[in-house]
């Protein structure tokens, strides 16, 4: 750069030095000339920089380095309008270098800057000190230092100017500005959606665009979308989206009206005015991609309502909006899938979608490579199946569900959480719900059952709890390893997740075998754990406790010392005592395992023979794998909707070959390949008395001598009567010792018993009178006290044809047995304490 300064000629003087003409080619020479007190050497000084510094950002690094920052930013406060003007020329231009930025902030430029953009200042200091904030204002705590100075208001102002840069530039750093909350609130205060709307008729296409970007922003606001309103402001945007000149600028133009359009009253305005329908032209019209989405996206936007939706359904948007489900771009099939989403809400619009075969394309779009698709589409199936069986089979039969179960696996959170969620809606039909089970959905909810996200927790418990409903669902899902996680989000600390698991578990509490593996995994533990505090209590994990012990009645009794009558024992029930608190109760297999000790004996019921244990557990082992089964016959439900492939046929023929050679193989070596599993010994004595009880009790008419004769029944086997001052003689601990080390166990059949106590007596009762069908519940008291009540009515209706309340009644099973006491009176109570 070379730039020569000259002195005038003047008179000569003994005190003035004569002029110097200097000419310079150093930076470093110029930016020392920025000190010089001579208003001439700054004017040329600072032209010199600035045209220096436009030819590129090393310039600037380089002006940086020399220094020339901070006697710039002195010189745009300084008195001559000149020295100013150029000083804000050669700032401006500098201040679009980074560090050139961070310094003008450390210097604290911005209140100078801001202080020359009054309305007296020359243009070209408004051109480059807005330029300079333009700059500046991508900085956050420059964007706050520009509002605490007030710097907003001088800028709207400036949005009149007649200088095309000054608008440009004031536009542009009000745009950065307005990212912040309380910025676009002051746009609106301080009045400046008029002076932005007018931007929308500037010539120059940069300045539409910032005003138009800066309008999408601010119209976030509610009350900044009525003051748009206010100002007719629909009347200008549908004029410019009007203006075909334009079309570039339509996709923010339409990010606006997309916006305005969450208001009724935008609504209806935009309504009445004609613009709805300009808006479904951009919809239905092939244009740019992204015009079109945005479109879809305003769409989206307005059926946030319901009486849009209402309003959009008159117009026929489902038609067009299926329609653009086939157009190729990411961007709008999301788009368009979300409408979907959104419009579904509204009933007839779900009917007119299946109508239009729009599932089937929704459908389709699941196996798309875009993540954002996929999850958008499911959202779709989501909302269209949310209560509406017929599209849940529409899904069906446009074969999503396997496609469904596959997105299970998906790495985007929303996408595997709608997936779960249409998963759920269908899951109500078994037919649905059997081919959901087919295709692997117990194993692949595995995965989002331990997911971080919470949405994905609570749509994959629900899913899990719609498909374990019956017993198929619940052997895949023990098949599939699945009670691992579902038990550990009982520990969630989120009270949906919670909710959920514990509605799951309830489900899934319905047979033995599954709540049997729950309880190993801690899930009772936890439960009582949830049920003992306040806060994390809810009425899902109270069910699902009652459902959990209720179908471990062995487990139920040891924890809550109580059987009621609708309580069945089954073969396999035992009763290992009355647990401690804290204490886990083992299973008989963990106990079986256990070498003898003198710790109070485990009783045992079974009176199943072996032979009928092995078929049994065959047909078990059929139960937990029903996919080949249950394949077919869901295969056969859908008649001609899925026909088998060639390739399929011939898999099968040749698992069927591989099936033969299995077969094939020497029966020895399978043996050695299977261990044979622990079970309760077959006990014949118990199995004696219930044929005896059913012969000699079921004959009988009165209720009364049914729990009488059983009651004699028992005592006879248990060791007779036993007055009330003779129980020390009785020696029934002797007796259960010698069994224990007799049979070399801890666990002993009841049926072997010979001489039994209170709780002996009650439990044969107890499982005697379940297994012929007499109602009886069983209670544990303190003390080694068992006892049974039965529902007995007693006296003469006082309405004919009214029965009379049944009273409750304990039942006497060892001093005098067969006699029947009334509950709460001294003798039944001194039955429960002596």
């Amino acid at each position: 750069m070379g730039k020569k300064v000259k002195k005038e000629s003047e008179p000569p003087s003994k005190d003035v030095f004569d002029p110097l003409p200097i000419e310079s080619k150093k930076a470093a020479t110029v930016v020392l000339m920025l000190n010089s007190p001579e208003e001439e050497v700054l004017v040329k000084a600072c032209e010199a920089i600035h045209k220096f510094a436009e030819k590129g950002d090393e310039n600037r690094s380089s002006l940086l380095g020399l220094g020339a920052v901070e006697p710039l930013s002195h010189l745009i406060s300084h008195e001559d309008k000149l020295v100013r003007r150029n000083a804000f020329m050669a700032l401006g231009v500098m201040a679009a270098n980074s560090d050139v930025k961070r310094l003008l902030k450390k210097l604290d430029a911005i209140p100078s800057i801001i202080g020359k953009l009054s309305p007296e200042e020359d243009v070209v200091v408004h051109e480059f000190a807005t330029l300079c904030l333009a700059s500046l204002s991508v900085d956050f705590s420059c964007k706050v230092q520009i509002s605490d100075q007030e710097g907003l208001e001088p800028l709207i102002q400036l949005l009149s100017s007649p200088d095309p840069d000054v608008k440009k530039n004031s536009v542009e750093t009000i745009c950065n500005l307005v990212q912040d909350l309380p910025s676009r609130v002051a746009v609106r205060e301080l009045n400046g959606v008029p002076p932005l709307l007018e931007l929308l008729r500037s010539e120059f296409p940069v300045i539409q665009q910032l005003s138009l970007r800066t309008l999408v922003i601010v119209t976030t606001d509610t009350d900044t979308r009525a003051t748009f309103r206010e100002e007719q402001g629909f009347d200008r945007l549908l004029e410019f989206l009007c203006n075909k000149e334009f079309s570039d600028l339509h996709v923010e133009a339409l990010q606006v009206l997309s916006n305005c359009l969450e208001d009724r009253d935008s609504l209806q305005l935009i309504h009445e005015t004609g613009g709805l329908q300009r808006l479904l032209q951009f919809i239905t019209t092939p244009t740019l991609l992204d015009i079109q989405t945005n479109a879809v996206k305003a769409i989206y936007r307005v059926a946030q309502s319901s009486e849009n939706r209402k309003l959009l359904h008159e117009q026929d948007i489902e038609r067009s909006l299926v329609e653009l489900l086939s157009v190729e771009g990411d961007s709008l099939r999301t788009a368009t899938c979300q409408a979907v989403a959104a419009m579904s809400l509204h009933l007839a619009s779900k009917d007119a979608f299946r109508d239009l075969d729009g599932i089937r394309a929704v459908v389709q779009l699941l196996g798309s490579e875009g993540g954002e698709v996929r999850e958008a589409a499911a959202q779709a199936l989501s909302s269209l199946t949310s209560s509406n069986q017929l599209n849940a089979y529409a899904v069906y039969e446009a074969e999503g569900d396997e496609g469904l179960v596959q997105q299970l696996h998906d790495v985007i959170p929303g996408a595997v959480a709608h997936a779960a969620a249409v998963l759920t809606n269908m899951a109500e039909q078994e037919v649905l719900r059997c081919s959901i089970l087919s295709h692997g959905a117990m194993a692949a909810l595995l995965e989002p059952l331990q997911s971080a996200d919470t949405h994905t927790l609570v749509r994959a418990t629900q899913a899990l709890a719609a498909l374990a409903c019956d017993a198929e669902g619940r052997a895949d899902l023990r098949n599939a390893g699945g009670l691992v996680p579902l038990v550990q989000l009982l520990q969630s600390n989120h009270k949906e997740v919670r909710r959920n698991a514990c509605w799951a578990i309830s489900v899934c509490a319905n047979d033995e075998p599954t709540a049997v593996e729950m309880c190993k995994l801690g899930a009772l533990d936890l439960l009582q754990e949830i049920n003992s505090s306040a806060n994390r209590r809810n009425k899902f994990s109270e069910i699902a406790l009652q459902r959990l012990l209720d179908s471990n009645l062995s487990l139920k009794y040891s924890l809550t010392n109580t059987l009621a009558p609708t309580d069945i024992t089954m073969d396999g029930f035992y009763d290992p005592g009355k647990a401690r608190s804290g204490q886990r109760v083992l299973t008989l297999e963990d106990l079986s395992k256990q070498p003898v000790n003198q710790r109070r004996p485990v009783i045992a019921i079974n009176a199943k023979p072996l032979d009928t244990v092995s078929v049994d557990q065959s047909e078990e082992r059929q139960q937990d794998s029903p996919t080949e089964t249950r394949t077919a016959s869901v295969l056969s439900s859908k008649g001609t909707t899925r026909t088998p492939s060639k390739g399929k046929s011939k898999g099968r023929k040749e698992d069927e070959k591989l099936r033969d050679e299995d077969e094939s193989k020497p029966q020895q070596e399978v043996a050695t390949v299977t261990e044979k599993p622990w079970m309760l010994p077959y006990d014949a004595a118990f199995h004696a008395l219930v044929t005896e009880a059913t012969k000699t009790i079921l004959p009988l008419h009165a209720e009364s001598e049914q729990y009488s004769a059983l009651a004699r029944l028992v005592s006879e086997v248990m060791g007779g009567a036993v007055e009330v001052d003779r129980q020390h003689d009785f020696l029934w601990e002797l007796h259960l010792s010698e069994l224990r080390y007799e049979l070399q166990s801890n666990i002993i059949p009841i049926g072997q018993i010979r001489k039994g106590t209170y709780y002996h007596r009650a439990l044969l009762y107890k499982v005697l009178a379940d297994r012929i069908g007499v109602s009886c519940s069983l209670v544990r008291g303190e003390y080694n006290r068992v006892w049974n009540e039965v529902l007995l009515s007693a006296g003469t209706p006082h309405y004919p044809g009214c029965r009379p309340q049944p009273r409750a009644h304990l039942v006497d099973l060892i001093h005098q047995p067969g006699r029947l006491l009334r509950a709460n009176t001294p003798q039944a109570i001194q039955y429960q304490t002596i």
